[in-house]
């Protein structure tokens, strides 16, 4: 598998982890993420009714509590008047004292000279007042909830959208990225993307509706007033969108290089015995720092580049503010407003500014959940497997007779690997696959698998062609065991079930005394039920391989692929797995991929591959009497043995 993947060009280490570097495509990827919601209209819908039934509620508040101080402020000036006159001639006696400004705050504030603060209007209008807000309140948290169960299954959606991808596509794909890059879209991009829909959009759309419920409150209170604070608009919008165009390209960078370090992090410790084994860990350590450092610069340029655009807003805001009180107070000394109005109009203009002020405080993570959203759908979009024929192709028997006939293949379309190549395996054969690094023999039972699709010729397995099967049922038949031993966290019975989870006690127990696991699990203080953890750490790499083998076993193929399943254990263990999968061999056709030329002198057949090509097959025997490829490569082995001081 090295060699393939080197032939295919994607190294852990390599720059084909790295996405490439363009800036965010801001608007289709945010439409496209807004196209995400689709699915919840109905929800969204009552979300927006919930909201501009809130928002107006709101609204209404300041206008009313404007009344209550028109009535406070009426009857502290009327009490100060001599009662029995009227306001007018009140006004009249203000104005022949040369107080003007009092003889128009009585008018334009319907006083009634003598008559004090009427509380029990002022008690009816405070207790509508609080309905009200108490109303907006009520409503609002129903829009949040609703909005968060909207939320939760969008990204829910998105999360098992991206994961039956990656169910989809062609083991090329990951041969040409890290797994911590791949990784990072799967888990923090998906929750960028959540936490910034999660936190912007019950803000911008509450922020929306307030501004548009606001600024007619503004018109309706005001409209000298309101031209006034829509002068800020223009300027705010400039301010935001020039701030926001320089930051977003630095988001992008964030988010790069957030999977590069994940990936890197991810070999290293994944790799960290070998680390310390070469002494490399101050290289490690530093190209860490150095990736951590560019982490860091973009992060920082990010955020504080989209920090600005609230303190900006809020500095405009405050221009507003300023104008709105100086203009307002003029118009109430004129008597052409009520001191209420105006109470009520600077409200209005803070609750203007707010929401813009709110939005653009969210724009920063709004631009970086979409960020996150185009890497997550540049995953989505990448190249499919060739799908599933509509009418797949069913073996009728399942004897195991693999045929390969005219056989091409290439990773790269300018380096040949496989061409012309043709054979027939016959039930109940062992194919031995031998021959130097490099030559093709993991890339040959990748084909059989259909990890890969082939340029030209076919593969037929019992006579039908591979390619008009279903890969599941392809798949379904075929057993394998790789050089690397995989294991999950569970325990050893879980591990060794997952070749065939509807298998019996007594078949899991067969299965694991034929290949020599039960020697070693009866001697455990938990037995099959020892927990091994997500490293298996607590086993021995002898101990993982043979669990692999028994599961590939208890799954009970047509077919078995060994890539050197045997090279983890001992000397003693391998004869004794070496008989039981004689024994075990038994109207299976079997492919043994190996380097130890010694585990295969019993082989039906041995393939000497050289450059994606069969130089050389036949029998041990016949091919050490052949003193060809298959000759050379034994002699060498054996003689490096030998030379091998003590």
């Amino acid at each position: 598998m090295a060699a393939a993947r080197r032939q295919g060009g994607g190294g852990h280490w390599g720059a084909a982890g790295m996405p490439a570097e363009k800036a965010l495509n801001f608007g289709p990827s945010a439409r496209r993420l807004a196209g995400r919601l689709a699915p919840e209209r109905l929800g969204v819908i009552a979300v927006l009714v919930l909201g501009v039934i809130s928002v107006t509620l709101n609204v209404i508040g300041p206008k009313i509590l404007g009344t209550a101080t028109d009535l406070i402020f009426a009857g502290v000036i009327g009490k100060q008047l001599p009662p029995g006159v009227s306001a007018e001639q009140a006004a009249a006696a203000a104005r022949a004292a040369g107080n003007d400004t009092t003889a128009n705050v009585i008018l334009g504030q319907n006083v009634v000279p003598g008559v004090g603060i009427d509380f029990a209007a002022l008690s009816r209008v405070l207790l509508g007042v609080i309905v009200i807000y108490l109303g907006a309140a009520v409503f609002g948290y129903l829009q949040g909830y609703l909005l968060n169960g909207i939320v939760q299954r969008t990204v829910y959606t998105l999360r098992r959208d991206v994961e039956d991808k990656l169910n989809r596509l062609p083991l090329r794909y990951f041969d040409g990225q890290q797994r911590g890059e791949v990784l990072s879209r799967v888990t923090n991009d998906i929750d960028n993307v959540s936490q910034s829909l999660q936190q912007t959009m019950s803000q911008l759309l509450t922020s929306l509706l307030t501004v548009v419920g606001v600024l007619l409150m503004m018109f309706l209170v005001s409209p000298l007033l309101s031209v006034i604070a829509l002068v800020t608009i223009p300027l705010s919008l400039l301010v935001t969108r020039a701030i926001a165009k320089r930051s977003q390209k630095q988001f992008v960078a964030q988010w790069r290089h957030t999977g590069a370090l994940n990936g890197q992090i991810e070999e290293a410790f994944t790799g960290h015995e070998l680390v310390r084994v070469f002494g490399r860990r101050e290289q490690v350590e530093a190209a860490f720092t150095a990736k951590n450092e560019e982490l860091f610069e973009a992060g920082f340029r990010a955020q504080f580049i989209s920090g600005i655009i609230m303190p900006s807003m809020m500095f405009i805001g405050n221009l507003n503010y300023v104008a709105v009180a100086v203009i307002g107070g003029l118009r109430v000394a004129s008597g052409s407003m009520s001191l209420g109005d105006v109470q009520a109009f600077i409200q209005y203009s803070r609750q203007f500014t707010q929401p813009l002020t709110q939005a653009a405080s969210m724009a920063n993570l709004l631009q970086s959940g979409v960020a996150s959203a185009e890497r997550v759908f540049e995953l989505l979009d990448a190249p499919e497997q060739t799908p599933d024929p509509d009418v797949p192709a069913v073996r009728t028997e399942r004897r195991g007779r693999v045929a390969f006939e005219h056989v091409a293949f290439r990773y790269l379309p300018d380096a040949p690997l496989i061409e012309d190549l043709s054979l027939t395996v016959e039930p109940g054969q062992t194919v031995a696959i031998v021959g130097p690094t490099g030559a093709g023999k993991t890339t040959l039972v990748n084909l059989i698998l259909r990890f890969y699709e082939l340029d030209s010729g076919r593969i037929t397995l019992d006579g039908v062609d591979i390619a008009a099967m279903t890969r599941a049922d392809l798949r379904s038949g075929i057993g394998m065991v790789l050089q690397d031993a995989w294991l999950f966290g569970g325990t050893i019975r879980d591990n060794i079930a997952y070749g065939n989870p509807s298998a019996s006690e007594e078949q899991l127990l067969a299965a694991a005394r034929a290949t020599y696991v039960d020697r070693f699990v009866r001697s455990l203080p938990d037995g099959y039920d020892t927990v091994i953890d997500e490293e298996g750490s607590n086993v021995s790499a002898g101990e993982k391989q043979l669990i692999t083998i028994a599961r590939a076993f208890l799954s009970d193929p047509s077919l078995l692929i060994l890539d050197e399943a045997t090279s983890s254990v001992d000397t003693r263990t391998e004869v004794l797995v070496q008989r039981a999968m004689a024994a075990l061999r038994s109207d299976r056709t079997s492919f043994v991929i190996a380097h130890r030329l010694s585990t295969i002198r019993d082989a039906n057949l041995i393939l000497v591959m050289d450059s994606g090509r069969i130089v050389e097959q036949g029998t041990h025997d016949e091919l050490l009497a052949a003193r060809g490829a298959y000759y050379a490569l034994y002699n060498a082995q054996f003689a490096a043995a030998a030379a091998t001081p003590e």
